[in-house]
């Protein structure tokens, strides 16, 4: 049972007695809990045993990195035993085995091309690996410190994921069980602003309009992704009435972002920029769709690919704001989020394989059906394999994945990726299909995790003509006292 913002006792929705695939193995197992269980229910709720789940995935996912880790992540074996990481390669390269301050110690090689507060995580886990032994055996401690930092990272997303929607906290089982977590959680640091935009949306379902912004400018200084979420909830806050929360949470994620990165910007401007730098003059690259173009002798020229990449994105985008001002039921949040993560997923110049654990959680709460997640985890894990082996024979044909090869795993991992979002969309036209708000609940089938959101009336639509106050009640939601 859980409790919702009214007082009211609600039952937590049991995928086993709601997801067509899992009905048949529920019932195969002996079908649901009895009273005799009780006990065992108390103490093995949800949270524990999602805790659990995600550390053993976790375990898993390290386990299948350990024959890089024998060999200290060098050779082929990175490739054919598909256990890259960026982490052990990045403590040498980027100066951390030399003592050299991300963004402030600059000149000595190729500056830190990541956001500030994952520089800042990089340097915690340095000083954690500390300065005895050889800097090829320091690497290995980097490495199993920026682990267990991210096992953390991954445990709060999941955590917050369950408690998004407080009466489905099993729709987190599909983060901590995604093949996409187990395969590519450790690659990079990319679990960081995971959890920062987990928890945003978190904060933002309870009404925390304040945390909610804090939270999200800190995964926007982590990673830049969470910035494009801003765009869909300022439409669907302009469709409901709830502009005074949206410029709250503005104006919170920018004081957030800014007291992160001013203090790095005023003592080293050049070190600072440099992820920016990088982004924008970076070209066609691993995963995407213009590499494809590329490979298929049709590149778009280096000055030009910002501008089409640009362009694109932003139809896109009119594309996702047109669905939210003009559906007839006002979408989910976590629903719009989705969709536009993807939009920048599928248009972006490279896709490193772990950047779909950007969008994990957001699927998960999106659309959480095991069946659909499962379609689309394929053509992600398909990609996740290619990419090491075309890698491992990259210059060499003589062995490893064919580049024609690669290009269609691209070409699947995207329309993966396109075909969820297609279901995402179905979900929204008719929301019949969605499964958050058909689980059973008469009383509640708006926005559960929509905070201010959640049954506010519409006040502008594209729909033919904006509700008036003689349509609807356009008093705002509270946005939270206890910010």
């Amino acid at each position: 049972m859980t409790v919702n913002e009214s007082g009211v006792i609600e039952p937590i929705v049991a995928p086993g007695g709601t997801d067509p695939m899992l009905i048949p193995a529920t019932e195969r197992l002996g079908g649901p809990l009895g009273v005799r269980a009780s006990a065992v229910r108390r103490f093995w709720n949800p949270l524990r045993i999602l805790i659990v789940l995600t550390s053993a995935a976790f375990t898993i996912g390290y386990i299948s990195k350990l024959p890089c880790h024998a060999e200290s992540y060098g050779g082929d074996a990175r490739y054919t035993r598909l256990c890259y990481s960026d982490i052990p390669f990045l403590y040498q390269l980027r100066g951390f085995a030399d003592g050299w301050l991300p963004y402030i110690d600059t000149g000595h090689g190729q500056t830190l091309e990541y956001p500030v507060l994952t520089g800042a995580f990089m340097q915690l886990a340095s000083v954690l690996t500390g300065h005895d032994g050889s800097a090829s055996a320091r690497a290995l401690v980097f490495f199993d410190w920026n682990v267990l930092l991210l096992l953390i990272c991954l445990i709060i997303a999941v955590v917050c994921t369950a408690l998004t929607v407080r009466r489905r906290p099993w729709d987190a089982a599909l983060v901590a069980l995604a093949p996409a977590t187990i395969l590519c959680a450790v690659i990079n640091w990319d679990l960081l602003a995971v959890a920062f935009t987990a928890a945003s949306m978190l904060a933002w379902s309870r009404r925390k309009v304040g945390w909610s912004g804090l939270l999200l400018g800190l995964a926007i200084a982590s990673k830049f992704y969470p910035l494009f979420i801003l765009g869909p909830l300022f439409l669907l806050c302009l469709r409901s009435g709830q502009l005074r929360g949206f410029w709250k949470l503005l104006a919170t994620t920018t004081a957030a972002w800014l007291a992160v990165n001013v203090p790095i910007i005023l003592l080293n401007f050049d070190g600072w920029k440099e992820f920016y730098v990088f982004s924008a003059t970076r070209g066609a690259d691993w995963g995407s769709i213009w590499y494809v173009l590329m490979a298929l002798k049709h590149p778009i020229p280096p000055d030009a690919l910002n501008a089409v990449v640009a362009v694109l994105l932003v139809t896109l985008c009119v594309g996702i704001a047109l669905i939210i001002l003009r559906a007839e039921h006002r979408p989910r949040f976590a629903q719009v989020a989705f969709l536009v993560i993807a939009a920048f997923c599928v248009t972006n110049k490279v896709y490193s394989p772990q950047y779909v654990l950007w969008l994990v959680p957001l699927a998960a709460m999106a659309r959480p059906r095991w069946r659909d997640f499962l379609i689309w985890q394929t053509g992600q894990v398909m990609y996740f394999a290619s990419v090491w082996y075309f890698l491992q024979q990259y210059g060499n044909d003589n062995k490893g994945l064919p580049e024609g090869w690669y290009v269609a795993a691209i070409l699947v991992q995207i329309i993966s990726t396109c075909w969820f979002s297609g279901v995402v969309i179905r979900d929204i036209i008719s929301p019949i299909n969605d499964p958050v708000r058909t689980d059973g609940h008469d009383d509640d089938r708006d926005d559960p995790g929509g905070g201010i959101l959640d049954f506010a009336p519409d006040v502008f639509t594209l729909r033919g003509r904006t509700e008036t106050a003689q349509d609807v009640d356009t008093t705002e939601v509270p946005v939270g006292v206890s910010d």
